[in-house]
């Protein structure tokens, strides 16, 4: 591959990108080099309005002082220090903080909290929490998980066990796992404006799945409250409800994954808030440093947590970990964020423009091959026709047109998904339904 014929472009053979065709994009990069606010810059100084938040990660938006400050700071202070048998007072300043603040409130008491690196560690710490926990209190017999059609929980093996997106799972063995159907009816809930109206009877498979295996080998149902990365998929009304008292009559965990719809993407801090369902443990990641540093957490219930504080006081209660575990600069980056949060009131502003987004939304109902239309909170799909024999590529030759049209959006098949920063204006709703209109016109 020859490098690009750019005096600031980089070599691009050496670096195996993730999610990508690298031969295709190698040939006609799009390359990122700054970022502020609701923007990026690419490296010929173009500015690109985002219409993702990054990777559904940047709820902040970009280049944010406060954080870089902190994490400048703690560099200087303490770089990294261990937390097997060690501890450093950062991590608990910031899990106390996450506590303080922790999905379904007080009640909830989903306030102990258990650090990772990414979305995919906090899935398989989740896991590996759910199994311990059924062991410690007699119910070792359960070791399935549950999980769901169209689901995504990250790249691990027990995230791609319990996910179902087929291309993640193919090639790789996987740990005993089930999966409910997807709730995604685009015939009987097209257009939808929130959560769709049809498919609560779906929730039903949970307990055909315990007919099935019976509730003695599974240890927990683990379900996005929003699917994202499948192209948004939303539960039906009274779905999640219905999941939590089939756990609840079977002694199944239920566990939520919310690596994006956390810290304020639905309108509220959590799903969990959202939704007014209260599961056993709670998946973090992306939001909860504002992409700024790597990171993610696990929320457990006091339930989970005193369920493994047993045997003798020196022995170690869950033989799992990371070294980056609490990492000094990640917590850093997440207690500024929290911050940045509160100060802004962002974990509730998406409430305020989740009308406004909505109708900007479905105005592009009637575009050249759109058959479905999704929103909740700051979230939205926009769903194609694909072409005949190349599934995908419409959606993607709209992904490419908007990027060149100065507007980032993101592509699951010939789903186009967005989700911008928690900063975002009005004036910049309007830009991505207007260049988005114009790009499928040109795409049809």
């Amino acid at each position: 591959m020859d490098q690009l014929n750019k005096t600031n472009a980089p070599v691009l053979e050496n670096f195996w990108m993730p999610f990508t065709a690298n031969r295709q994009f190698k040939a006609t990069p799009r390359l990122l080099a700054a970022a502020e606010g609701m923007y990026y810059t690419d490296i010929d100084g173009h500015q690109v309005l985002d219409g993702t938040a990054g990777l559904w990660c940047c709820n902040a938006g970009h280049g944010r002082k406060k954080i870089a400050k902190a994490v400048e700071r703690q560099l200087a202070t303490l770089d990294y220090a261990p937390t097997f048998q060690m501890g450093h007072p950062i991590a608990f300043d910031f899990a106390a903080k996450l506590a303080a603040n922790a999905p379904g409130g007080p009640e909830a008491k989903l306030d102990r909290v258990f650090f990772t690196g990414s979305g995919s560690e906090s899935v398989d710490t989740a896991l590996k929490i759910a199994i311990a926990y059924q062991r410690a209190i007699g119910q070792g017999t359960r070791t399935r998980i549950i999980g769901r059609e169209k689901g995504y929980h990250g790249v691990g093996f027990g995230g791609i066990s319990v996910g179902g997106l087929v291309n993640n799972r193919r090639v790789f063995p996987q740990i005993p796992a089930d999966h409910m159907r997807h709730t995604l009816d685009v015939e009987r809930n097209a257009f939808s404006k929130g959560l769709p109206a049809h498919g609560i009877e779906l929730a039903d498979d949970l307990e055909r799945l315990v007919q099935l295996h019976g509730a003695e080998t599974i240890a927990a149902v683990i379900v996005e409250p929003m699917s994202g990365s499948a192209g948004v998929v939303l539960p039906p009304k009274g779905y999640l409800e219905k999941l939590r008292a089939t756990a609840d009559k079977h002694g199944i965990l239920l566990i939520f994954d919310e690596v994006i719809t956390g810290f304020g993407r639905l309108g509220a801090p959590f799903a969990t808030d959202y939704f007014g369902v209260v599961p056993d443990l709670i998946t973090t990641a992306k939001g909860i440093t504002n992409g700024a540093i790597p990171m993610g957490a696990v929320f457990a219930s006091r339930k989970i947590y005193d369920g493994l504080m047993v045997g003798p006081e020196h022995a170690i209660e869950l033989f799992h970990g990371y070294t980056y575990s609490g990492h000094p600069v990640a917590c850093a980056a997440g207690l500024a964020t929290l911050e940045i949060y509160e100060e802004e009131g962002l974990l509730t502003r998406a409430a305020d423009l989740a009308e406004y987004w909505q109708e900007a939304l479905h105005s592009l109902r009637g575009s050249p091959n759109v058959v479905d239309i999704r929103n909740l909170g700051l979230v939205g799909a926009v769903e194609l026709v694909p072409r005949a024999a190349a599934p995908g590529t419409r959606a993607y030759d709209v992904f490419v047109d908007c990027f060149n049209k100065g507007l980032l959006i993101r592509v699951t098949g010939d789903i186009i998904a967005l989700s911008p920063p928690l900063i975002i204006e009005r004036s910049q709703i309007d830009t991505i339904v207007s260049t988005l209109g114009d790009a499928l016109k040109r795409a049809a």
